[in-house]
């Protein structure tokens, strides 16, 4: 069960934005954050939720999609994310090391979207003065990344590297393909 859903925890960038994601919804999953594992257990994240439609375009301004995809500027309207979660460090907790935290909770937030139906996307190229100034961040919060959510409108396959060439792209029918290293690529065997 782990496995499918893992296998299913695709980066998603294009969404059906009309399907609603509910802020319970989003706070469910932003529960899984709270309940994984912290460095040191201390806990600096904190959320942001959002399924305001106007507050999500200002958010989708501030970010970058696809790097590999240099011709594409990202989801057309119609096809962005319905909701976001920006994750934040509380600098009153940690002086903006967060270890490995937001790692794990990504994983968690998305493994948990998975198995909800959704899919989404760990955006960390983030115009972080500018959101913050929209959010009306406390100068105690720094941005960390944003994860873009909704119910995808593209298929997403894994597929194994071929010539050590580790970029995903888009096929002719716009299925999104990420390459994979193979087991036997990433098990060291020491005598």
């Amino acid at each position: 069960m782990i496995k499918e859903l893992i296998c299913k925890n695709r980066s998603y960038r294009r969404f059906y934005e009309d399907v609603n994601v509910d802020v319970q919804t989003l706070k469910s999953l932003v529960d899984l954050a709270r309940l994984s594992p912290s460095a040191r257990n201390l806990q600096p994240l904190k959320y942001i939720i959002s399924v305001n439609r106007e507050i999500n375009e200002k958010i989708f301004a501030t970010l970058a999609w696809a790097g590999y995809l240099k011709e594409w500027q990202g989801p057309v309207e119609g096809e962005r994310p319905a909701a976001y979660i920006v994750v934040v460090a509380d600098k009153n907790i940690t002086q903006g090391k967060t270890e490995h935290d937001e790692g794990i909770i990504s994983q968690s937030i998305l493994l948990g979207a998975v198995e909800k139906g959704l899919g989404g996307c760990i955006i960390v190229s983030v115009k972080r003065q500018e959101l913050a100034e929209i959010l009306s961040l406390p100068l105690q919060y720094e941005i960390v990344l944003v994860i873009a959510l909704g119910k995808p409108k593209e298929k997403v396959v894994i597929t194994d590297v071929k010539d050590d060439d580790i970029k995903y792209f888009r096929d002719e029918n716009a299925v999104h393909h990420v390459p994979k290293r193979t087991l036997d690529d990433i098990i060291i065997d020491v005598k």
